[in-house]
């Protein structure tokens, strides 16, 4: 009973010195919000990019020959020519694969190309893309007009295209593009949809690139009689396979490849999440700087506190001598203190975390277009340990303190 006696004697005290308990409770208060809205902010703005991420294709993995984008020597040594990855190769890759993951195959067949309509004719920074049926998919392509390509169309390489929006702009002013026909590369196409705008934040690319089947594109003649080179995607319906599903597809490759033991690859993979590593990366600094910032804010909330403690004790003198004279023990006022002290951390604590939750959404809102609400209870639960903490830090000197008043004396004190 002694405890339960304790608590209502705080509680007393606390509402006997209403404003006093609000002022030091804000104190508390604000360390927390500076330290859970910026954490909250940060959590917030990681999940959302992430997922955003996530659909723009940051769970899968390219495959590309390697030495793709080499120039010239590196250190004085001619780097190793690698034979493109043929068709036959990544078709059998695509094959090997089946269901354990969403592959892709594509090739780049000309860029710098002029589209021309039966009026109107683009500037020469077209992209063509010859790609089949898993393309758009794992790329994160929309349609916003028209259809994908059939099954029929891939397999027989018809003289179909799905156009840019920039492109259907500049050609088809104030028209539907889809049904109309379009030239490049020497060929005559039958535009069957039109593709979502990428705007700047997808660089553009898209707004100005043109997709065909897969096998319309092996079609096509290409200077000098070169091979297209051939990229494959592969998507992975799981995050948390990526790093597995990449060292069975490099043991495949090798196969498909022929690559010799011990030899290096002849072809290189290319995570496609490195932006969430390196927003992982920029989000722990984030916390680090956070944290630091709350944590100083609440160190000087808790020197608040004690003060406010200190002074509560002096002006309780006499009421403390007249508990000990009814024979209260010193264990007991100590314990009184510290849980006045603890109650009004816990309670500046909790409004601290509905601030702190509420201003990091805000920021998160602004700064992440999209993020939804986002509840740290990590956090959450993290500040009000750390009220605790603060509370018995900072009460217990002023409660030691009480519980060595000398009786008498206290008695005594004006």
């Amino acid at each position: 009973m002694n405890l339960l006696e304790n608590i209502r004697e705080s509680l007393r005290a606390i509402k006997g010195n209403l404003l006093r308990t609000v002022l030091t409770g804000l104190i508390i208060a604000f360390g927390i919000m500076s330290l859970v809205g910026i954490l909250t902010a940060v959590d917030s703005m990681k999940y959302s990019l992430t997922q955003t991420f996530s659909n723009l294709g940051a769970n899968s993995f390219d495959i590309r020959r390697k030495g793709n984008n080499n120039r010239g020597n590196q250190q004085g040594r001619a780097e190793k020519v690698y034979p493109e990855i043929t068709y036959e190769q990544a078709k059998s890759y695509k094959d090997m694969m089946g269901d354990e993951a969403r592959v892709s195959l594509s090739a780049f067949v000309s860029g710098a190309t002029v589209v021309k309509s039966e009026t109107e004719k683009t500037n020469p920074n077209i992209s063509v893309v010859a790609a089949d049926d898993n393309y758009m998919l794992n790329n994160n392509l929309n349609l916003e007009q028209g259809r994908d390509f059939s099954t029929f169309e891939q397999e027989q390489g018809t003289n179909v295209a799905i156009i840019g929006n920039e492109i259907a702009t500049t050609l088809f002013k104030n028209q539907d593009p889809v049904g109309k026909y379009i030239t490049f590369l020497g060929r005559r196409f039958k535009v069957i949809g039109k593709l979502e705008v990428a705007g700047s934040s997808m660089g553009g690319s898209s707004d100005r690139r043109i997709l065909i089947p897969l096998e319309t594109g092996r079609q096509i003649p290409r200077a000098g009689n070169t091979q297209l080179n051939f990229s494959i995607k592969t998507g992975i319906y799981k995050a948390e396979e990526l790093t597995y599903v990449m060292g069975e597809a490099t043991g495949r490759m090798r196969s498909i490849r022929q690559d010799a033991l011990g030899q290096e690859d002849s072809f290189e993979i290319r995570r496609s999440d490195s932006l969430v590593q390196s927003l992982d990366e920029i989000s722990g600094y984030l916390k680090i700087g956070g944290a630091v910032i709350g944590l100083i804010t609440l160190l000087g909330a808790s020197v608040g506190l004690m003060n406010i403690m200190m002074v509560s004790v002096n002006e309780r003198t006499r009421e403390i001598g007249v508990r000990k004279a009814l024979g209260a023990t010193a264990h007991q006022i100590r314990q009184q203190f510290l849980i006045e002290a603890i109650v009004i951390c816990l309670l500046g604590g909790i409004v601290g975390v509905l601030m702190g939750i509420m201003m990091g959404n805000a920021i998160a809102a602004l700064i992440a277009e999209g993020a939804g609400f986002f509840v740290p209870w990590v956090w959450v639960i993290s500040g009000l340990t750390i009220c605790v903490v603060v509370g018995v830090i900072s009460g217990y000197y002023p409660a030691f303190k009480a519980s060595k008043l000398d009786p008498i004396e206290s008695l005594r004190y004006e």
